[in-house]
């Protein structure tokens, strides 16, 4: 295992390398490291309630919640580690028990939730950037939940774009998995 600074640029297989003997997590932004800092517990009480909610409709192997990371597409090497993920059949079984890596070679996840952060760069990070990173891997549905926004979107991938649809309160999420039926109001307040 290597050891690398933060601003340090570093390739893909450099960042699967890397250990700097901490329980840090990091992404991998443009080639560089990024801290990831520790969730509020509202985020991942919300993100663990989804993951609940999702394990009585699928395998539980397919749901990677806080524990996988994937590959997107960026100038330099990227590396992002959701809050919530739904692997397809092919994706589980190709994961097995190895490292939690989903490469470009793989294909992509059904489904990817952000529970978006307090703070303008946390905003900026799941609604503009993962949105462009996911879609561009390929990834036909992306959830952002918003606790400060109490709102829930839901972006389907048509035509290589995301098309979003916001809800609050007691609209009903529409998601690929229709059985999965909450309001925005219990996705956000899960929690209490």
């Amino acid at each position: 295992m290597t050891k690398a600074a933060i601003g340090q640029r570093l390739t893909f297989e450099a960042y699967l390398n890397h250990d700097d003997g901490t329980d840090t997590h990091y992404e991998l932004v443009a080639g560089e490291l990024a801290e990831m800092p520790p969730e509020s517990r509202l985020n991942s009480q919300i993100s663990f309630f989804l993951a609940l909610e999702l394990a009585k409709l699928i395998p539980s192997d397919h749901i990677c919640h806080k524990d996988t990371e994937i590959e997107v597409t960026g100038v330099q090497a990227q590396v992002r580690l959701p809050d919530l993920m739904v692997l397809s059949e092919e994706l589980a079984v190709m994961l097995g028990d190895r490292r939690g890596t989903i490469t470009r070679e793989m294909p992509p996840p059904v489904l990817v939730v952000e529970v978006v952060s307090p703070g303008k760069a946390n905003e900026e990070r799941d609604y503009r950037y993962k949105r462009s990173e996911y879609a561009a891997r390929g990834i036909s549905e992306y959830w952002i939940v918003d606790p400060q926004q109490a709102k829930v979107s839901v972006l389907t991938l048509v035509a290589g774009f995301y098309e979003a649809e916001e809800y609050t309160g007691a609209a009903i999420v529409q998601s690929q998995f229709e059985a999965l039926v909450l309001t925005a109001d219990q996705v956000l307040r899960s929690h209490k």
